[in-house]
């Protein structure tokens, strides 16, 4: 891969992570639409691992009371704010889990990898998203996050293994649908991506460890960076503006972007 190569694939990654538009769905695209071979698995894993980093530097707080209360979690003691908190992030990401399991398992997985799916998907939950952030009272935060919540929240994050669903954007959309603030939502959703890019990047890392060799694990470390920066800016900017703007502006790109695809698919 050239540097420019590694650099376009970081900064697809590291901006569509967090913003509500599909990152695994760009990821796809790419290289069917311009030409270039698929990045391979190290370097996937490489640029997930520096979107991880940029989520948990930006709410390292939240981080931290999570893993100080996760040894109380696993032993049943929910007892403070960090041990709920770790609980309710290992329930919301038990479905996700299964899931993408069931799908490796059974072989189906490369099947959902078209430009038809994709471009169907964009559409169609990017409608859903805007209906879901226009009905309703919203009143919700993080502190009236519970377990059954977790799981709802947590099943909706499953079906963002169709590609081009977007696990932001679907996040988000459980969480308004339940009744959460805008910027709460998007905080639920991003505390969400933690556990669950972890547990991608090691099925993903136990995958591409057999095609480790200096070169490539060079250039994964460079698209590690470039993703890293390209996220924590995309996270910053989106969070900054929940309170002013909505998620409209994503969904009509959604949608125009799903729209194209479409017609070249069908055309």
């Amino acid at each position: 891969m050239t540097l420019f190569h590694i650099f376009l694939v970081a900064v697809i990654q590291g901006i569509t992570e967090f913003l509500p538009i599909s990152s695994s769905g760009h990821l796809i695209l790419l290289p069917r639409l311009t030409g270039m071979t698929d990045q391979g698995l190290i370097v996937d894993v490489a640029v997930h691992v520096g979107t991880l980093f940029a989520v948990v530097l930006y709410f390292r707080s939240d981080v931290r009371t999570a893993l100080c209360g996760l040894p109380r979690a696993l032993t049943g003691r929910i007892d403070t704010p960090g041990a709920r908190l770790a609980l309710l992030l290992l329930v919301a990401t038990v479905p996700v889990i299964i899931a993408g399991a069931l799908l490796k398992l059974s072989g189906h997985a490369d099947n959902l990898r078209s430009i038809v799916v994709i471009g169907w998907a964009s559409i169609v939950f990017g409608l859903v998203l805007y209906w879901s952030d226009r009905i309703g009272r919203r009143s919700k935060t993080t502190e009236d996050w519970n377990v059954t919540d977790a799981m709802v929240i947590g099943l909706w994050q499953a079906v963002a293994l169709i590609p081009g669903t977007s696990r932001a954007g679907i996040t988000i959309t459980g969480a308004r649908l339940l009744g959460y603030r805008r910027h709460e939502a998007a905080r639920i959703s991003m505390l969400m991506s933690i556990p669950t890019i972890v547990a991608s990047g090691v099925l993903l890392g136990a995958e591409a460890s057999v095609e480790a060799d200096k070169a490539v694990l060079a250039g994964a470390a460079t698209a590690a960076a470039f993703a890293f920066a390209a996220a924590l800016a995309a996270l910053s900017l989106m969070i900054r503006f929940l309170d002013r703007v909505s998620f409209t502006p994503y969904v009509i790109y959604r949608v125009a972007l799903g729209v194209v695809l479409l017609a070249l698919a069908y055309g």
